[in-house]
């Protein structure tokens, strides 16, 4: 650990470390000024993350999604120097390992076979959300080393009195990456396709950055999904209504059941999320005969459109490319957004525009052994990542620097 690190260590020896078993005990304001704050979102692009406010979070417990219930036991932490909050952490006690989009089954299973007990485990993340965002939230004008050295060590006294095996950071800055390796966490990389906004006027605009072939597979993907009479329509704000929200929640519980076997969140979520932040968020649905047959459900976010759900009752040839992919890239597009982030995996977003990218997560295990093996699988991983990000990104449809690619096809 450099200087600079062991003095922050010394600095938040001096802070008071509380666990918070609920949003409740933390208000709106004194949460939010610790997450929108510019010591919280420095090198990165946005004055709000949408998922970390307490709106969100709120609506997740208010709603019954995370509970002791549901394996997702809410124990924030918060840091405090008398009686001024100096930062906080979205924090859970986990009983398993689902709905985190970073997978550690192998490291669990591993443990378990070893005699060992890997839950619970803390979890400093936002439930079933793989987007990157902030995780060590800070009070403004705090130093941000002297904040997350507190919040790590509150996070390891917390793991010493739950009797969890460890502490996962998952979707963090590269900033937040970089402190909690410092601190000794373990760190981990892994991979999403991010649509980037070049500056586009329009979404022909964009088309036209793209090889001539793939230009034409994308028109015809789009007049294709919307050839058997489909329409389709952004809702936002005081345009959201009850009944959208209960057309949406059965396409996602369709979704749901069919892909993982039990869906996460509840009829109940989506209603406090409209009504708690509905300018946030954006509903592209689409309709056939009048009837909604399929959507998408986004959120805005000052610099971003981040895709979440998805779920239809209609299955039409590209409609699936249309709803989640296309409309967004129009609505960032209208909207001066710079990326949309369509959620995790997906090497079909490529053919779409969208280009691999780095995301980061840390890891702070208790057990030595365990953790030695953890971290010789995470140096051979971490390589295989940066070699397939590289990889992928030859594989965009964008034209090449030089000009059309060999043998491209120069009509429409």
């Amino acid at each position: 650990m450099d200087e600079r690190g062991s003095a922050a260590e010394a600095a938040a020896a001096e802070l008071r470390v509380r666990a918070v078993t609920g949003l409740g005990e933390i208000g709106a304001a004194a949460w939010d000024a610790c997450a929108t704050s510019a010591e919280t979102l420095s090198a990165g692009d946005e004055t709000f993350n949408p998922f970390v406010s307490h709106a969100f979070l709120s609506a997740l417990e208010d709603s019954g999604c995370v509970s002791r219930r549901s394996g997702w036991l809410p124990l924030h932490v918060a840091v405090e120097r008398g009686e001024r909050l100096i930062g906080v952490a979205p924090c859970y006690l986990k009983s398993h390992s689902q709905g985190e989009y970073v997978f550690d089954h192998g490291w669990a299973d591993a443990y378990e076979r070893a005699g060992g007990s890997y839950y619970p485990k803390l979890q400093v993340s936002v439930p079933f959300t793989p987007v990157t965002g902030p995780r060590f939230l800070i009070a403004p004008g705090e130093d941000p080393d002297v904040a997350v050295s507190g919040l790590v060590a509150g996070l390891r006294a917390l793991r010493a009195e739950a009797q969890a095996s460890s502490i996962h950071v998952t979707f963090m800055r590269a900033r937040e990456w970089e402190q909690a390796g410092a601190l000794g966490f373990l760190q981990r990389t892994d991979q999403q396709f991010h649509w980037e906004n070049r500056g586009y006027a329009s979404f022909e605009d964009f088309l036209a950055a793209l090889a001539s072939r793939k230009r034409k597979a994308i028109r015809r993907e789009r007049r294709e999904a919307v050839s058997a009479g489909v329409t389709i329509e952004h809702l936002t704000g005081s345009d959201l209504k009850e009944s959208h929200w209960d057309a949406f929640f059965q396409f996602y519980m369709d979704t749901g059941s069919r892909k993982w076997g039990r869906p996460y969140l509840n009829r109940r979520f989506f209603s406090l999320l409209s009504e708690r932040m509905a300018d946030r968020v954006l509903l592209i649905l689409a309709s056939r005969a009048g009837r909604p047959i399929a959507g998408a459900l986004n959120l805005i976010g000052d610099a971003a459109l981040y895709g979440r759900n998805w779920g239809c009752t209609e299955d039409h040839p590209f409609l699936h490319f249309e709803v989640c992919y296309y409309q967004a890239i129009d609505f960032a597009i209208q909207r001066g957004l710079k990326r949309v982030e369509a959620g995790a995996q997906g090497e079909h977003k490529l053919a779409r525009g969208y280009r691999p990218v780095l995301m980061h997560s840390a890891h702070d295990i208790a057990d030595p052994a365990l953790r030695r093996a953890v971290a010789d699988y995470l140096k051979r991983e971490r390589a295989h990542v940066e070699e397939a990000v590289d990889a992928l990104d030859t594989l965009t449809p964008f034209r090449r620097a030089c000009g059309q690619e060999a043998g491209e096809e120069t009509g429409e």
